[in-house]
């Protein structure tokens, strides 16, 4: 039998008694009034995957206070994130376009100076927000570009950044520098970054208390390397040693997710600010630990696949008297569902075309006025395996190879959760109808060469506005 954290039982019956007490003064979420542009926080985790939270079913690692944000808010069970690893799935959540619309598709695969930058006219979210009078801030792990070219945060939306603008220096968690706008901060490599960036990111509350502020909170952890400043209450667990270290920066990141509640709360904000918590992919698994936690549950894959364990992701949503308290939602969403939701909070119409949905009835636990989409898609060119998957209700197709039409996989989620079972031989029509989707979802890239699966780096550099030299293709990955 699945046992969760006492942590969160005893939340879990604290609330259900007070709701039991309340029921009969309660109003119905269509009666209270959200407040014109609320604060929001959208707090990221790095390769968290679906399984790693008490309140997701982890019975290993602690995680007492987004444990406690899902008892006294909405827990998100078929949520999604843009695809399976890092760059293009921020591309995705920044942008609210799914994967096969996205400028970004891969990690680095080439690109001079590090990961490729979204271009210069690219409508985000942080560009929506300045747009409806916010103060925005990324404080984090960025991934979208460098501090001096197109992708730069401060060109993309955002008053403030602070942490790291490439994604390979971002695995290094004791850096001797962090980036404050387009200036290096010089550390001595002995200080914890995530540590910093959760002061950087209590002190821009802070100062930003009297709103609107939009913070972007992307933290590095669980990504690898396995460093943390000490193993706390696993030290003792007769565990391998990086399995201790990955339990113990997530129990960190938990206890600081937990210091930013209370930071709303003892400013008297909390009531006026959502805040929402997921991860960018599935588990990375490193050093056996996805099935030592068990950390995609009970789904398939990891990181860079795209089976469900590689990309649906935690939500948990908090926001006293908005979003109702110990409630579980079955809404099939995804990070494109972004840019709708915080254009419907902010009042601030998106300047581009995007594929999401605005989630903000989900959010109100009014699902009789929520939106579906008609089906959720993805690709990713990464490492060699260019692959696409699309969901249409229940039933869920993998494309193996991107160019095969025959590589086609079916599973139906309904009864096969953890995708066992390819049923695509048993159900033709539905087969014929997810290809359809598939066609209709992508739009071919100009950074991909379909016919050699190469990153057109020629083409990279003229869309981010740089001088292309030959020397360049000899970085080209494919």
């Amino acid at each position: 039998m699945k046992r969760f954290p006492d942590s969160f039982i005893i939340s879990s019956l604290v609330l259900l008694c007070s709701l039991i007490f309340a029921a009969g003064c309660s109003r119905s979420s269509e009666e209270v009034k959200i407040p014109a542009k609320p604060n929001i926080i959208y707090i990221l985790a790095d390769d968290l995957g679906y399984g790693d939270l008490g309140c997701y079913g982890q019975e290993k690692i602690n995680t007492p206070e987004i444990d406690n944000l899902a008892a006294k808010g909405m827990r998100f069970t078929q949520h999604y994130a843009g695809t399976s690893v890092c760059a293009p799935t921020r591309c995705s959540l920044m942008t609210g376009l799914h994967t096969g619309h996205t400028f970004i598709r891969a990690n680095s695969p080439g690109y001079p100076g590090g990961q490729t930058p979204i271009p210069a006219d690219t409508e985000t979210i942080g560009k929506l927000f300045k747009r409806a009078g916010y103060s925005t801030a990324c404080i984090g792990k960025w991934g979208l570009g460098q501090h001096y070219n197109s992708g730069a945060a401060n060109k993309q939306g955002f008053d403030l950044f602070f942490g790291y603008y490439d994604q390979r220096h971002a695995h290094e968690y004791y850096t001797d520098r962090l980036y404050r706008n387009d200036q290096e901060v010089l550390l001595d490599g002995k200080t914890y970054s995530h540590d910093l960036l959760t002061s950087e990111a209590l002190e821009y509350i802070e100062a930003n208390k009297d709103g609107p502020f939009f913070l972007y909170l992307p933290y590095c952890i669980p990504h690898t390397k396995f460093q943390v400043p000490e193993l706390g209450e696993y030290a003792d667990k007769p565990w391998k040693e990086n399995h201790k270290i990955q339990a113990a920066m997530i129990t960190r990141m938990d206890r600081d997710v937990g210091r930013i509640v209370r930071r709303l709360e003892e400013l008297g904000i909390d009531d006026n600010t959502l805040v929402m918590f997921s991860s960018d992919n599935g588990a990375h698994g490193q050093s056996g630990t996805g099935e030592f936690f068990k950390a995609s549950g009970k789904l398939r894959g990891i990181k860079r696949a795209l089976y469900e364990g590689g990309i649906r992701t935690p939500l948990v949503a908090y926001w006293p008297g908005i979003v109702p308290a110990g409630s579980v939602n079955d809404h099939v969403s995804a990070f494109w569902d972004m840019m709708p939701t915080f254009a419907a909070l902010s009042g601030e119409e998106p300047k581009a075309e995007y594929d999401g949905i605005s989630m903000l009835p989900a959010l109100r636990g009014n699902m009789g006025e929520q939106k579906r989409h008609k089906y959720l898609y993805w690709e990713l060119y990464e490492g060699g395996k260019h692959n696409r998957a699309v969901r249409m209700g229940k039933w869920k197709s993998v494309y193996p190879d991107l160019y095969v039409d025959d590589t086609f996989e079916l599973y139906d989620l309904e009864t096969d959760e953890g995708e066992a079972t390819d049923v695509a031989d048993s159900h033709p029509e539905i087969v014929e109808q997810l290809k359809a989707l598939v066609k209709e979802a992508h739009v071919r890239s100009p950074l991909w060469n379909i016919e050699s699966r190469g990153f057109d780096v020629r083409a990279a550099c003229e869309a981010t506005g740089i001088e292309f030299k030959p020397e360049y293709d000899r970085r080209k990955r494919k």
